[in-house]
């Protein structure tokens, strides 16, 4: 994973720079990237790194979606994919392999928290495509570029359905 660290801030980089993907406004390096994975695997979950031909195509994770020990059964997901290997199902891929540990690891619950669904339209219908629903939108919490942002809140459960197939096909 060390090596994959500039890979990732690499593809991190530009929803930082110039996207509302992230409200991060500065670029974390890649010591930041190690440090923050670093963190996320301490805590038991899962920091999953997809390869095309040696290439560092994406990656995602799920961190603890509030630090309260009330909310220590759900998790919110990230997931980033670089330009040129998207549309090609990295993501859902990558998410459907998270959804998978997740559950395995004993969570209940993954948020997806969407900034600017009305520009993310890919990342919602990934997420509604892999059994998230809607369950509320933030107005105007966050702020980028000079402009108030909308978050949308997507949620899917972790536990095991007889009808659901998408948590295990990966």
């Amino acid at each position: 994973m060390p090596a994959d660290a500039s890979a990732i801030a690499a593809i991190y980089s530009p929803h930082v720079l110039y996207g509302i993907a992230s409200f991060e406004v500065e670029m974390p390096n890649a010591e930041e990237v190690l440090r923050r994975r670093e963190a996320i695997l301490e805590l038991g979950l899962p920091y999953l790194v997809a390869e095309i031909d040696g290439e560092v195509a994406g990656y995602t994770y799920a961190s603890r979606f509030r630090p309260r020990s009330a909310y220590r059964f759900t998790v919110e997901n990230s997931v980033y994919v670089a330009e040129r290997f998207q549309r090609q199902g990295v993501a859902r891929l990558l998410v459907q392999r998270l959804i998978e540990l997740c559950s395995n690891a004993g969570m209940r619950e993954m948020i997806a928290v969407i900034a600017d669904p009305s520009i993310s339209i890919a990342s919602v219908a990934l997420h509604r495509s892999l059994g998230f629903d809607e369950v509320g939108v933030l107005r105007a919490v966050g702020e980028k570029f000079g402009r108030p942002v909308d978050v949308l809140l997507l949620q899917r459960s972790l536990l095991q359905r007889k009808d659901d197939s998408s948590a295990t096909s990966a």
